[in-house]
Formats: structure tokens, sequence, C-alpha cells
């Protein structure tokens, strides 16, 4: 191929996706090894889920099991008031299980207390919904059209630019996820610790491994989609 169609703009990307294969390794390391830990006091993650949110007067939030063919998946949904665990979480009895259980509890919680970057990011979901699924189909109808000279070089460079911005909203969206899932997971730990589901300074540091793993992930994500935002605003700069 020849080397006026290297695109160059990929090593922009690379740092970004070295560092989510990393976070997905960690999580998935972390998830599974302490998945085989149970504690101390042996409830399950539905369990743990229905006391803390009774703690917390939240008894209208129900807890539901995910079906087995959804092994991951675990969510709090604020429309229904439900949070949905997976079955190793719904049933497990692991540091895992009452690690993610109560992650989600964190964000029942977030929801009843109108926590500001909770309510900002489902504002945006619907919006997100509809720009993450159309931003890259844009730029890359925008460079093909441009480049086969079917309409003027204006106006490929609109229909690149719509889907940058499109794009742009999608990083703003994985941004307000930071502070939302990082808090979700301080409150799991604080949650986990004053209701004593885990004991003793080993379960302790086992949760916070899990917490902190998956909460890479989140950053990892927000990396790649600032770095690819990057890379397309660099790739329709060199056409303008």
């Amino acid at each position: 191929m020849p080397l006026m169609f290297f695109d160059w703009t990929i090593f922009i990307l690379l740092p970004a996706i070295v560092l989510a294969m990393w976070a997905q390794n960690r999580v998935s390391t972390n998830l599974n090894k302490y998945a085989q830990v149970n504690t101390k006091r042996g409830l399950s993650g539905a369990v743990i889920a229905s006391q803390v949110l009774a703690d917390h007067g939240l008894r209208d939030v129900k807890v539901e099991r995910l079906p087995d063919h959804k092994p991951w998946g675990d969510h709090y949904d604020p429309k229904c008031r439900t949070i949905r665990l997976s079955p190793h979480v719904y049933d497990g009895h692991s540091i895992s299980a009452a690690a993610v259980a109560v992650h989600e509890v964190g964000h029942a919680i977030q929801h009843s207390e109108r926590y500001s970057p909770l309510a900002v990011r489902t504002g945006f979901f619907p919006v997100v919904k509809i720009s993450s699924g159309a931003a890259v189909p844009l730029i890359f109808i925008g460079f093909i059209l441009g480049m086969l000279g079917f309409v003027a070089p204006q106006w490929s460079m609109l229909i690149i630019d719509i889907g940058i911005i499109f794009f742009a909203v999608t990083v703003v969206f994985h941004l307000i996820t930071l502070p939302v899932e990082f808090n979700a997971s301080r409150r799991a730990m604080e949650l986990l610790e004053a209701g004593r589901y885990i004991d003793g300074d080993n379960e302790v540091a086992m949760t916070r491994k899990v917490l902190n793993a998956a909460a890479m992930t989140y950053v990892a994500a927000a990396a790649v989609a600032i770095a690819q935002l990057l890379r397309f605003i660099l790739m329709a700069n060199s056409r303008r």
C-alpha cells in the first residue's frame, strides 16, 4: 500500500487502547479472583443490597436477578427504581458479589439524593444514544464522499464536522460518568464497612481492589474516547 495512504493518527489511539486492555484485564482478574473468596458473614449480594437499601429507607427500590444467559450487566435502572444483578452477584456470597451489589446500591442512593452528576448523565443518555450511533458513520461517509468527489469539499467537511460534534457529545458523557462511578464506589466501601458486611483489614483490602479495578475501566473508556476524538479532529484538519 502506498505510504500516502498510511494513517499516522492511529498512533494517537494506541496508549489509550493499551490502558483499556490493562484495565479490562485488571478488573477481570480481580473480579474472578475475589469471586472465589466468600465474606465471613456469608450473605449473598442480593441480601446485602436489600439490607443496605432498607437501612437508607429505600424500600421502594427493587433488587432483581438477571437471567442466567446474562452473566454480566449489573446496573441500577433509575426509571424503574430497580437494581438488576447478574446471577453470580445476586446469588454469590463472595467479596466480588458484595462489592458489585453495593456499588449499584450506591447509584440508587445517588438517585434518591438527586446527586447532580447522575442527574446530568441520566438526562444526557437519550442524546448520547443517538449521537454515539451516528457519529462514526457520519465521519466516514463525509470522508468517502469527499474522496470520491460525489459532493463539494465544503459539504463533505460539513458532514465530517457534524459527526465530530456528535462524537464530542459521547466524550462528554464518558467524562460525566467518571464522578458518578467513583462516587458510587466510595459509597460502596463506606456502606460495606459501616454495616460490617466485610470484616477485617483483609476483606476491606480485597473489596477496595475490586472497586478500584472496576473504576479504572471507566477511566480507560474515557481515555479511548478522548484519543479517538483528537484523532478525528486531526484527520479532518488534514483535509481542510
